[in-house]
C-alpha cells in the first residue's frame, strides 16, 4: 500500500484499470450507436474528478455530466476538453461561467433561458443548451402539463441552440419496470412536442447506470452512467446483470497496539468493554475522514486478510478495532476499511447497508483530507 506525501497511512486507492473494466462492460450493454456520457459530479463521486474525467476521455465517453457550473471549471482548468453538462442548470451569475469555459447547461427554468440568451447577446454568440422534462421524478425538470408552452417560450429565443432533450428515472430497482416504462411514454410524448414545435437538438437522453443496464431499449441515442462505472451496483439485482470490479479501496495502517484487561471501556461513551484478555489497535481515520460514526460497534475491517470488528465509538480522527483473534498482528500492519485483502473483500455496498445509507453516499463521503492515490 503506497503513503500519502504527508506519511499518514489513511489513503483512497483509485484503480484506474477498473474504471477502464467497467466502462467497456457498460459499452456493451448500450445499444449499437448510442453514445456515453460519463457522470463525473460530486469530485467523480469522491474518486477525484480531474484524472476521473481525463481518463473517460481517452476511453472515448462523448461528454461529462457534473451537477454545478463550478464542478465543470475545475473540470477545464485541469486540462479536460470533452463538452460537459451541467446538470443541475444553472443560478443567479453562472451565465458568465458557461460562457467562458465553454459549458453546456441544462435548463427547465423560464428566467435561464432569460439570462443566458441576454449573455449570448451581449457576446454575439450562441449558447447550447439541453431542455429537461419532468415525466416523474418529482425534482427538476419542467413539469408536463406546461411542457408545451416552455417550448414555445424557447423558440422565442434566437440565441439558444437545443442540443438535447432530457428526463430522469427515478425508479432504480422497481419489479416489473411498469413506472419506467410509463415514464419513458411520458417522455416520447414531450419529444413528439418538441419536433412538432419545430425545435431541432442532436441528443435524447433519460438513461442513468440503472436503466441502461435493466432496460437498453430505453437508452435514447445518449446514455447516463455514474455509479456503475465506479464499481458499484444500484441494487444487489444488478450483481447479476453485469460484472463490475470497485475503483476505489479505503486502506490505512495500524497506529497504536495494546493490550488490555477484561473490563476495559473502549473509545468515547464506553459503549464497549471488553469480556477478555484483548489486543486492541488504534488507526488513523475518523469519521472527519468520512468513516461513518454509524459504524461504531457494528463495523469491520481486514487485516492480514481476516475480519476484525470495530469496536467502541468511531472518533473524528481515529477508530479502534479488536485483534484479538488475529494471529500475528503487528504496529503497521494494513488495513483494509473498504476494498479486497486475501480471499476477504468489504464493499460500499456492505458499509452501506450497516449505516442504512447508499453506496453513493459512502464513496461521496470520503473526505479531502483523504489522498487519492491513483493506480493503472
Amino acid at each position: 500500500m503506497k503513503v500519502s506525501a504527508s506519511g499518514r497511512p489513511t489513503v483512497a486507492e483509485i484503480d484506474l484499470k477498473c474504471l477502464e473494466h467497467n466502462y467497456r462492460q457498460l459499452r456493451k450493454r448500450i445499444p449499437k450507436g448510442v453514445k456515453i456520457l460519463g457522470v463525473v459530479k460530486a469530485d467523480a463521486y469522491g474518486h477525484g474528478a480531474i484524472p476521473i474525467s481525463l481518463k473517460l476521455e481517452k476511453l472515448g465517453v462523448e461528454y461529462l455530466g457534473v451537477a454545478i457550473p463550478e464542478e465543470g471549471v475545475e473540470l477545464r482548468k485541469g486540462g479536460v476538453k470533452a463538452p460537459i453538462l451541467i446538470l443541475g442548470g444553472i443560478f443567479g451569475r453562472d451565465a458568465d461561467q458557461i460562457f467562458r469555459f465553454h459549458l453546456t447547461p441544462v435548463v427547465f427554468r423560464k428566467d435561464s433561458l432569460r439570462v443566458l440568451s441576454e449573455e449570448a447577446e451581449r457576446r454575439r454568440r450562441k449558447v447550447r443548451v439541453h431542455l429537461k422534462v419532468d415525466t416523474g421524478m418529482g425534482r427538476l425538470g419542467v413539469p408536463f402539463n406546461l411542457w408545451r408552452d416552455f417550448l414555445k417560450d424557447v423558440k422565442r429565443f434566437s440565441r439558444i441552440e437545443v442540443e438535447g432533450i432530457l428526463s430522469h428515472f427515478s425508479m432504480t430497482d422497481e419489479e416489473g419496470g411498469n413506472f419506467t416504462r410509463h415514464q419513458w411514454e411520458i417522455f416520447q410524448d414531450a419529444v413528439a412536442m418538441v419536433e412538432e414545435i419545430g425545435i431541432s437538438f442532436q441528443h435524447l437522453h433519460m438513461a442513468s447506470s440503472s436503466t441502461l443496464t435493466r432496460f437498453p431499449s430505453y437508452s435514447g441515442n445518449l446514455v447516463r452512467p455514474g455509479i456503475m462505472l465506479y464499481g458499484s451496483y444500484p441494487s444487489p439485482a444488478f450483481r447479476d446483470l453485469v460484472q463490475l470490479k470497485p475503483v476505489m479501496a479505503l486502506k490505512t495502517r495500524i497506529h497504536f497496539l495494546k493490550q488490555v484487561s477484561p473490563g476495559t471501556k473502549i473509545s468515547y461513551g464506553g459503549t464497549f468493554v471488553t469480556q477478555r484478555e484483548s489486543l486492541i489497535a488504534t488507526l488513523p481515520i475518523g469519521y472527519a475522514d468520512g468513516y461513518r460514526r454509524h459504524l461504531s460497534n457494528r463495523g469491520e475491517v481486514l487485516i492480514r486478510g481476516k475480519r476484525a470488528p470495530v469496536v467502541g465509538s468511531v472518533c473524528m480522527d481515529f477508530t479502534v478495532v479488536d485483534v484479538t483473534d488475529i494471529p500475528n498482528v503487528t504496529m503497521g500492519d494494513e488495513v483494509v476499511l473498504m476494498g479486497s485483502q486475501g480471499k476477504e473483500q468489504i464493499t460500499a455496498e456492505e458499509i452501506a447497508e450497516k449505516v442504512n445509507s447508499i453506496s453513493y453516499e459512502v464513496l461521496c463521503l470520503i473526505g479531502k483530507r483523504v489522498p487519492r492515490i491513483y493506480k493503472g
